[in-house]
């Protein structure tokens, strides 16, 4: 092993990264292929424990994997335009809110759901039954399903339980 190299059970210790993630990074290109000792082990030097970090850090900010290599060839490209930078920055920003939005949606939802359900003894159960419903086009993905189905089920049970 080279002076300064590590295992990678270490740049795994050292970067919060898992070994797992460390060899699927690889895979995938965010990382270059690691040296290798006489018998097969990776070793990392300080320069991927950065790389590992960045991309730690860009996961946690939601990054896409397409969305990091992106900002890594720029991170890489000193004399890059940081215009670029921030266009990948605001797409996220775009896309966190969209999402938020949309899980936010999937919360009301089943807030109603929940709220619709006695939650006794009784087989009867809105929030299944919402689940099970055919009848209607499906949501687009990630988004949260419309509760015209419950309508008068809904206010029904409701009524059942004195509300």
């Amino acid at each position: 092993m080279s002076e300064g190299a590590i295992t990678i059970g270490e740049a795994a210790r050292r970067t919060g990264v898992s070994a797992k993630m460390i060899r699927w990074y690889e895979g995938t290109g965010l990382l270059p292929p690691a040296t290798r000792s006489e018998s097969g082990y990776r070793h990392y030097d300080e320069a991927d424990l950065h790389t590992l970090r960045f991309v730690r850090r860009a996961r946690d900010l939601g990054f896409s994997v397409e969305a990091i290599a992106d900002l890594l060839a720029l991170w890489r490209d000193r004399a890059r335009p940081s215009a670029g930078v921030k266009a990948i920055a605001e797409e996220q920003i775009a896309d966190l809110r969209r999402r938020i939005t949309e899980l936010e949606g999937m919360a009301r939802t089943l807030e109603r759901l929940a709220e619709s359900c006695c939650g006794d003894d009784r087989p009867e159960c809105p929030i299944l039954d919402d689940l099970a419903t055919e009848d209607r086009p499906p949501a687009p993905r990630r988004q949260a399903s419309p509760l015209a189905a419950l309508g008068p089920r809904s206010a029904h049970r409701r009524d059942k339980r004195g509300r």
